[in-house]
């Protein structure tokens, strides 16, 4: 399933991706009855029957013919974050071998972890806000990890269990306040510098994460084109990995990483400006696409 949240009477809803549009999950199942997680996090904490009464849902209102009523054209939405408010969103640096590279690092050996936190959260459509005093505004396209049941020291051979799905993430970096210090979380965890989405798809849908191709385009012109089989450690890795010292809950999320091809791996440094059109996309998980603001 594509799982899509959305603004919704001034607040936010769930809506699933159908061949006739994105249902209204509430609306569905006010009129159909039953039960029906009407926002992920909920759909997380019901675990794997939550995720069945979803999808019968969605199954019951394809085969109505009232289904129309309950469906959006997606043009129409108003789209949100995945998940308004996890616990944590932890990041992975220098995990594509070419990014290490152009980024004059070597290949690490262990993940090098940082942290952006709910502040930095921006849905499908929303605006990146810009620095007053940050020029060198960076673009990288990632795979996002969400995780669906709660994680502690899992083995890398069970460890996408734990995984509810994927979307597309923009790890936006403001690079001189990165730089500015040892530590980079200042230019990593500004408002609006995680964008994720469009959707969540669910881990059924993504049998092998580790063989996506992976684009960033700014502007439409291509400026990332790798595969997420260029990470140093796949997603499995990861989550083995942080468990082991940091108990993962339902709605973390894992950002893990870009490829090359970033601004400041560029001779050019086309860093980005107001008015900026960033899209990043994601064999199987969609387009995710956010326009620089001031």
């Amino acid at each position: 399933m594509h799982l899509i949240t959305y603004q919704w009477n001034d607040g936010l809803t769930l809506g699933v991706r159908t061949r006739h549009g994105v249902l209204d999950v509430a609306a569905a199942r006010a009129t159909l009855g039953g039960y029906a997680p009407t926002t992920i996090m909920a759909a997380l904490a019901g675990g794997d029957g939550a995720m069945a009464a979803l999808r019968a849902l969605v199954a019951r209102a394809e085969a109505d013919d009232r289904g129309p009523v309950w469906h959006h054209a997606e043009s129409s939405l108003r789209f949100a974050a995945c998940v308004s408010n996890p616990g944590k969103i932890l990041c992975v640096g220098l995990n594509y071998r070419l990014h290490a590279e152009e980024s004059g690092m070597p290949i690490p050996d262990s993940p090098v972890l940082f942290a952006k936190f709910p502040n930095g959260l921006r849905g499908h459509g929303e605006t990146i806000p810009l620095p007053a005093d940050d020029p060198k505004i960076d673009y990288e396209a990632e795979l996002c990890i969400m995780i669906g049941t709660r994680a502690r020291a899992v083995s890398e051979r069970d460890a996408l269990r734990y995984v509810a799905g994927y979307c597309n993430a923009n790890d936006v970096s403001a690079r001189g306040l990165q730089m500015k210090t040892s530590q980079w979380i200042l230019g990593k965890a500004l408002d609006g510098f995680c964008p994720i989405g469009p959707a969540l798809v669910t881990r059924d849908e993504i049998p092998n994460p580790g063989a996506l191709r992976i684009q960033a385009f700014v502007n439409g012109e291509r400026r990332q084109d790798s595969n997420t089989a260029d990470m140093v450690f796949g997603c499995g890795t990861l989550i083995a990995y942080i468990s082991r010292y940091i108990t993962l809950e339902p709605g973390d999320l894992i950002l893990t990483g870009t490829p090359s091809g970033v601004a400041l791996g560029r001779p050019d440094k086309p860093w980005l400006r107001a008015g900026d059109e960033v899209a990043i996309e994601i064999e199987g998980l969609g387009r995710l696409v956010n326009r620089v603001g001031t």
